[in-house]
């Protein structure tokens, strides 16, 4: 017997299949027609079922910013890389038990990290690839100068059981509409090539030069030497991506279904999806709120508390009753995924599947502690 929206326990995250489907087309053959391979970053979606559907498509590997992910995605993949510091004796211990058929690759900006790294890397009987992490205007991690780059490259280069993979970097300063990018990449693409220049002339080319984000993905083909793209949030988009210009509001694949269960307050209804639903980051590009109804763009969730969203009314004529049901379409959708255990996919009002958020969370699932073999205090 069918399943129905209006049959669905609120708030709960819905995925139009169709949508989802034209999403994960669009980015394989942009990487396609430009020559790029596709790295997609599994922390909007954290399921191996979309990431499987990735990887038929096209992409070369995932990327994971989260040993869990890592862990969590090495069921679907076997190539994956690790696009966060390899700091800490836990996270250097998980890393090193990966599985053997998974080539693990990570992305690091300190030498103390490398020589750590290097211990844990022998320890588990492997090789793990390093992609030096430059700073191109992020200003969050990666070495500032090309220099660095080279020092860091010569270091991998040098340590045992690691291997020198190339460049990576991460454009999250470029969220200027699509439009509007144009100085932000020509001066990313100079900046960028000053490391390669570097590396080459030290006698280190880098096979990969790797760059994210997706609001700046649809343009990394204008970027001289980039390879690879590692954009996550397209699979899905959310309000801030389409206000930018780097998808159409019909491309919001994932919204949070949720009730309206007061309308007692003149101008505004209150739904029941408040900040443990939808987070609370605000709009990273022109608006307020946090968050808009798929069908009403102009009807915001102007304010939250834990369990209530406040919907503002004062901008349309439309009036929602008690009971009834609307789609939210969140700013931030990364974060909302984090915050549900699992996601429903429909097809018009037909619910017609449902998938686990498997590798949210930071927990093992591989019974590390019990491992017999693997490395131990790194």
């Amino acid at each position: 017997m069918a399943t129905y929206l209006e049959q669905l326990e609120t708030p709960v995250p819905i995925v139009d299949l169709d949508r989802l489907a034209h999403n994960l087309d669009r980015m394989a053959a942009y990487a396609t027609l430009h020559g790029l391979r596709l790295r997609p970053h599994v922390k909007t979606h954290k399921s191996p079922r979309i990431a499987a559907e990735q990887l038929r498509m096209g992409a070369v590997g995932l990327t994971c910013a989260t040993l869990r992910e890592a862990e969590v995605m090495a069921d679907v993949c076997t190539d994956i890389l690790v696009a966060y510091p390899p700091v800490g004796a836990a996270r250097l211990e998980r890393l090193a038990r990966m599985p053997q058929h998974v080539n693990v690759s990570v992305a690091a900006d300190d030498a103390q990290a490398l020589d750590a790294l290097s211990v844990a890397a022998r320890l588990g009987h492997r090789t793990i690839d390093v992609l030096v992490e430059a700073d191109l205007g992020m200003h969050r991690v990666g070495v500032a100068t090309p220099d660095r780059a080279v020092a860091m490259a010569r270091h991998i280069d040098r340590a045992p059981s690691l291997r020198f993979a190339g460049l990576q970097f991460y454009p999250g300063h470029i969220r200027a509409h699509v439009h509007e990018q144009d100085a932000g990449l020509a001066q990313l693409g100079r900046d960028l090539g000053m490391y390669i220049e570097a590396l080459t002339d030290a006698g280190l080319p880098p096979t990969t030069v790797s760059g994210g984000s997706t609001p700046a993905a649809w343009r990394m083909h204008e970027v001289p030497g980039v390879n690879e793209v590692r954009p996550g949030t397209y699979v899905y988009n959310d309000r801030t991506t389409a206000q930018i210009g780097a998808c159409h509001w019909e491309d919001c694949a994932l919204t949070v279904l949720a009730t309206v269960v007061s309308v007692s307050v003149k101008g505004q209804a209150v739904v029941d999806a408040g900040t443990k639903a939808l987070g609370r980051e605000p709009l990273r590009a022109e608006g307020d709120g946090y968050g808009a109804l798929l069908d009403h763009p102009e009807v915001i969730v102007s304010r939250m508390s834990e369990e209530h969203g406040i919907l503002d009314l004062s901008q349309t004529s439309w009036r929602p009753r008690l009971g009834d049901q609307v789609r939210i379409v969140p700013n931030h959708v990364c974060i909302v995924v984090h915050l549900f255990d699992e996601v429903i996919g429909v097809r018009g009002l037909a619910v017609e599947t449902r998938w686990d958020v498997a590798a949210r969370g930071r927990d093992s699932n591989r019974e590390l502690d019990r491992a017999p073999n693997g490395p131990r205090a790194v």
